[in-house]
């Protein structure tokens, strides 16, 4: 028997114009979207902007959306180009500051006191690691290992190669690396040379 996904349906619904039909659309993916464009900006100010425009530009480029993927993953990528555009856009220090429900490490109830108390202090050094990446390696780890797009995804998302999106990627990872689990010798030295090779 063939049950019809009903995020499909919506998207038909609002493609014909029906404004309810769209906003069920936003109320089903608004918590991920808005966690995205968070660990994206790293404020909560600019995630709910980012959110904003993302939802304006889903509801003009629907006539251009053919199905081919998902709309959640369709979605993502006008958040993630938003997220780029917004940043660009913004020359101020920004709060590294990530949602309680951005975690990477899930905490299971039923463990031990100790463990669940070492598990939250890895999830909290992850998180503060993530928030101090430049916005332009920790857009390109977040959706690549967070939200598991391909690289060509992400390097027509935001504007760039897609050998620049996997250096990007590779060194996110060194940096979260060396941040979380330093080898011995490593100092401020990679944070100099992040510096010295923007891609």
């Amino acid at each position: 028997m063939h049950t019809e996904d009903p995020t499909a349906v919506l998207v038909a619904a609002a493609r014909q114009g029906d404004e309810a039909a769209f906003e069920a659309l936003v109320r089903a993916t608004y918590a991920q979207t808005y966690t995205l464009a968070l660990r994206l900006t790293g404020d909560e100010e600019d995630a709910s902007d980012v959110v904003q425009e993302s939802y304006l530009r889903a509801y003009k480029g629907l006539a251009r959306f053919r199905g081919d993927a998902q709309f959640t993953t369709w979605l993502y990528r006008i958040t993630a180009n938003c997220a780029t555009t917004h940043l660009g856009r913004r020359h101020r220090r920004r709060t590294d500051h990530l949602a309680d429900d951005a975690t990477v490490v899930d905490l299971d109830p039923e463990r031990d006191p100790a463990a669940q108390a070492e598990a939250g202090a890895l999830r909290d050094r992850l998180e503060q690691a993530l928030a101090g990446l430049p916005p332009k390696l920790r857009a390109v780890v977040v959706l690549r290992d967070v939200y598991d797009m391909p690289h060509e995804a992400i390097a027509a998302e935001l504007g760039i190669s897609v050998s620049a999106a996997k250096v990007r990627l590779h060194r996110a990872r060194r940096r979260l690396r060396e941040v979380l689990f330093p080898l011995p010798g490593e100092s401020a030295a990679g944070d100099h040379e992040e510096r010295s090779h923007a891609v």
